[in-house]
């Protein structure tokens, strides 16, 4: 399936800004903790995978949800779209690879598959597909978190980004083969409303 030229001009825009604005949002993200109901979520997500499974996080950044799932046993491969954000977690010792959810395959099979606050900045129209690569990528039985930002329109300036009514997309997770088991809202800095989904790829096709 061909990607159109506009979705990945969004996508090159969005990278570039963080790539260039890495250590200020690294900066942003260490002076605010680890939100409890986001920690619960991901310890949500532990429990199917088990001792040292693999978990794959798209959009690593900084690194802080890839420390917190190993911290719970996961063996993460950490990855993202910015270099940035690679060079940032490799001072202190943490390896990461350069990888983009549109373009790119994910590799697998995965126990879980995390994406917070990343497809977000996802095309509309490219997002069926990316679920259904995340479902390819899991094992029977794997889930995938995400979070997404709550609404109806999209913004175009340095950071492409899409919202979503919470409804819509977790029928794009069902179309995908992904079934949800447990949501959640919150709302997080600036005002803004999320929605986390854990979805399920079923044991049996």
């Amino acid at each position: 399936m061909k990607i159109p030229a506009q979705a990945l001009e969004n996508a090159r825009r969005t990278v570039q800004s963080y790539d260039a604005h890495a250590r200020e949002y690294n900066a942003i993200v260490a002076e605010h903790p680890l939100q409890p109901e986001i920690a619960d979520s991901m310890r949500r997500m532990m429990e199917y995978v088990p001792a040292g499974g693999s978990v794959l996080e798209i959009g690593s950044g900084p690194g802080r949800d890839a420390d917190f799932v190993e911290s719970l046993g996961g063996v993460v491969r950490r990855t993202d779209a910015a270099q940035a954000f690679l060079d940032l977690q490799a001072q202190r010792g943490k390896k990461g690879d350069l990888l983009d959810v549109v373009t790119d395959a994910l590799g697998g099979p995965y126990d879980a598959v995390l994406a917070m606050c990343v497809l977000i900045h996802v095309d509309r129209a490219q997002v069926a597909p990316v679920l259904r690569k995340v479902f390819d990528a899991l094992r029977p039985g794997g889930v995938f978190l995400v979070s997404m930002r709550v609404g109806e329109g999209e913004k175009n300036g340095d950071y492409h980004t899409v919202c979503w009514a919470k409804d819509r997309f977790a029928a794009e997770l069902e179309a995908a083969g992904l079934h949800p088991c447990w949501e959640m809202e919150r709302i997080g800095r600036n005002d803004e409303a999320w929605v986390y989904f854990l979805a399920r790829r079923p044991q049996q096709p």
